[in-house]
């Protein structure tokens, strides 16, 4: 990995950077797509590629499920097996101790899971899930850590964090004797819950480790915790963790949880939540989310909108028609999935551009304003920005909301 911090913003944390990897240039801050089997949804890799989209994320336990290790090996990896010419990021397998945990059950030597598929017991050690990330050839492979639920107390929280410590040695040590590191990229995982005492903990160890990792996630985060303690957490580790390092945000895909991350330190994220939306009819605009199942399309013949470049929108597909096939037709969720992974890289685009050109927080304050001012801030987002010296209340008229703040179109009143 060659990486190199390009721009500052003179206000808030955010940067710019070029992150060079063996499949190319990737500019952060970006969110990264998840194609979890190796696919998004509804997508062939060319179309995925012909968005601008220069890294995605696949994930270590489902490939090593299906098609296999021996598959991908004969294959020569994930990127001949998808068709994939870009870069790609492969999750542990960490976060299926949490997603199915009623599968698995966790000791010092890794995660014992029953398939869901078959029922039959796998192994997950750290060793071996680096073993599988080498088969995958993933540039950037992530160490296996111990999650727990964001909502998790007691002691078991700082159980995962000790552990996953103690599995990122043993991840290094594997990936070290591999032979590979100069092709695939390791990061560490930030653990600790939401107890800022265990985050510091978790972070002295893995910066004394900085020189045999190539970059750092915030894991354990996005899993129903307030959002005022999101922030916060993610604040604490962004402004630790190092500066010749990408910084990685797991799970988060919600607009302005991307937003308020970049302005805090992060460089990269990732989520589901673009594809899956767009499968459940909704489309991700500047003014907020579009509920196309919702009649008051039925008769509408404007594109989701009319400024985006996506190929849904500038083809003139109408409302109206998606309203009629989508979540009906896989048409309907293939042009919605296309309009809202385009949004995604505008958001993070304009942002690169605006850090660039020194008017970051002026993008933050027109962002927020044409996304929420008819409902009203997030209170949590103004308090986030506010930490790095940018104030969204400033000369606009626009209320507080308590709570996440996030908005959605329910009814043809909203």
């Amino acid at each position: 990995m060659q990486f190199e911090v390009i721009a500052k913003c003179h206000t808030t944390r955010a940067r710019v950077c070029r992150m060079k990897l063996a499949h190319g240039i990737t500019m952060l801050p970006t969110f990264m797509p998840v194609a979890t089997q190796g696919a998004i949804k509804g997508l062939t890799p060319q179309q995925v590629e012909s968005l601008g989209i220069t890294l995605m994320l696949n994930n270590t336990y489902h490939l090593n499920l299906r098609p296999g290790i021996k598959v991908l090996d004969e294959v020569g990896g994930a990127h001949k097996f998808q068709d994939w010419n870009r870069n790609l990021l492969t999750d542990s397998g960490g976060f299926q101790l949490v997603s199915l945990s009623k599968f698995t059950n966790i000791t010092e030597d890794g995660a014992l899971f029953a398939s869901p598929f078959n029922g039959e017991p796998t192994m997950l050690t750290p060793e071996e899930s680096i073993s599988i990330q080498h088969s995958i050839g993933a540039d950037i492979i992530m160490q296996l850590d111990d999650v727990v639920s964001s909502l998790t107390v007691g002691p078991r929280v700082a159980e995962s964090m000790h552990r996953s410590i103690r599995w990122l040695d043993r991840c290094i040590e594997q990936h070290e004797k591999s032979g590979r590191k100069d092709k695939q990229n390791l990061f560490a995982i930030v653990q600790g819950g939401l107890d800022p005492a265990l985050r510091d903990l978790c972070l002295d160890a893995m910066i004394e480790r900085k020189d045999r990792v190539a970059g750092y996630a915030i894991g354990g985060l996005s899993g129903g915790e307030e959002k005022d303690v999101f922030w916060r957490i993610i604040k604490q580790c962004a402004d630790r963790l190092p500066s010749d390092r990408p910084r990685y945000s797991m799970g988060v895909g919600f607009a302005e949880d991307l937003l308020v991350c970049v302005a805090l330190g992060v460089d990269m994220a990732d989520c589901v939540f673009p594809t899956r939306t767009a499968r459940f009819g909704v489309a991700l605009t500047f003014k907020g989310p579009l509920n196309l199942k919702l009649g008051k399309h039925t008769k509408s013949m404007e594109p989701i909108d009319k400024n985006c470049p996506c190929p849904t929108c500038a083809s003139g597909t109408s409302r109206a028609m998606l309203h009629h096939i989508v979540t009906i037709e896989t048409a309907g969720a293939h042009a919605v999935t296309i309009h809202n992974l385009v949004f995604q890289a505008q958001v993070m685009g304009d942002a690169r551009d605006a850090i660039l050109e020194g008017r970051f927080p002026e993008y933050l304050r027109s962002f927020f304003y044409n996304y929420f001012g008819d409902t009203g801030y997030p209170e949590w987002c103004v308090n986030a920005l506010r930490s790095v010296g940018v104030d969204l209340m400033q000369g606009v008229n626009v209320p507080l909301v308590q709570g996440s703040g996030v908005k959605w179109e329910y009814s043809d009143a909203a």
